[in-house]
């Protein structure tokens, strides 16, 4: 910070030289606002919940563009615990705070939950970002702000990408896969937070890409799992000892819940590098402990949800919010058909692509 005040103090120095000379002038300097330097911006980044794995990736790296940018941002984190009234208490909180921007990654993604608090940032004028998975109802709630974005994820996409995993792999080896040669997939199913559009649209589209593909499929089981590891382990634990061989793949939501199901499964002696006891297991978020597995040929796939690039697009974006500045200007994101959404792409991590867990 000692940088910050220094930097400061040169410029308001010569702020008052050019004042100076330029005083008994008739002409005026014209400083356009946007660009006059100012403290470093304050934003106000509500997470869901903070021991999320992907959450705390996307905070990492906003940590470290704070870092690299020390003059000009400083973020301050606010865990909701999963509970959107603690969320809700915690915006509440910070409005009587001088905050310039507010990054909202909801706990629920429903209007009623939370247009209240929503309603409450816009009447501060406050520029803000909502962060996740968009849905329709909340799209339109927030169109008639001016100053207001949604950075999000195509969950579709993720689906569709998980689904393809599993395609080609039983495409390049079905005969191992197949356990009873039935020519149909036997697959369960982790999913996340019951309604959760996220897990909805994963749930669905993976499952719709491997029957595109013009492979049957059998459903085992559906268990939801709010996202955890430990709920995953012991549903697949339980499970497994109902179906035994009768398991080929099991599609998680989220990576926490497919490292979940292969501890459980190497209980049993799965998934443990015996090519002739392994079962599919695809997860999404491509988180570093999701990567090494899959390297090691323990998990079949993931799906990348890169958070550097979240993390950038929050920033970048929101800078250009707090200046009063077009939200793409001087970017290269695009908004949806929707004009007020930014999606960041997935890609598939099948152990191949491993650049990216080395960058």
């Amino acid at each position: 910070m000692r940088i910050c005040k220094k930097i400061l103090t040169i410029i308001a120095i010569t702020a008052i030289t050019i004042a100076t000379l330029i005083g008994s002038s008739s002409k005026k300097l014209l400083i356009n606002s946007n660009e006059a330097p100012k403290n470093p911006i304050k934003v106000a980044v509500f997470l869901y919940q903070a021991n999320d794995n992907y959450i705390s990736e996307v905070r990492k790296n906003l940590e470290d563009i704070q870092k690299e940018n020390e003059c000009k941002v400083k973020f301050s984190f606010f865990d909701g615990k999963g509970n959107q009234v603690i969320q809700n208490e915690s915006i509440d909180k910070a409005l009587n705070e001088e905050f310039d921007l507010f990054i909202v990654n909801l706990v629920d993604t429903k209007v009623d939950a939370v247009q209240d608090i929503l309603n409450k940032i816009a009447q501060k004028n406050i520029p803000f970002i909502l962060d996740g998975t968009p849905t329709k109802d909340i799209i339109n709630f927030i169109r008639p702000y001016n100053s207001s974005v949604f950075i999000g994820t195509d969950t579709e996409q993720s689906g569709v990408l998980q689904g393809k995993i599993i395609v080609d792999s039983w495409n390049a080896n079905k005969k191992a896969i197949d356990k009873n040669n039935d020519n149909v997939l036997q697959y369960i199913m982790l999913s996340g937070k019951i309604g959760s559009p996220g897990a909805v649209d994963r749930t669905k589209y993976s499952i719709l890409t491997i029957n595109n593909a013009g492979i049957k499929t059998e459903e085992l089981a559906l268990k939801f799992c709010d996202w955890e590891r430990e709920c995953a382990k012991n549903n697949i634990e339980s499970l497994f000892l109902k179906y035994n061989d009768k398991i080929e793949a099991i599609i998680a939501n989220n990576d926490e819940m497919a490292i979940g199901a292969i501890e459980a499964l190497q209980k049993y002696g799965y998934n443990k590098g015996d090519k002739e006891k392994n079962i599919l297991v695809v997860g999404v978020d491509a988180i570093a402990e999701a990567q090494d597995l899959v390297n090691k040929g323990l998990m079949t796939g993931t799906v990348i949800q890169n958070a550097s690039a979240e993390a950038e697009a929050i920033y970048s974006v929101g800078m250009n919010l707090v200046y009063g500045k077009a939200p793409l200007a001087g970017t290269n994101y695009k908004f949806d058909n929707t004009g007020i959404v930014i999606r960041i792409p997935y890609e598939e991590y099948n152990g191949y692509n491993r650049s990216y867990s080395e960058d």
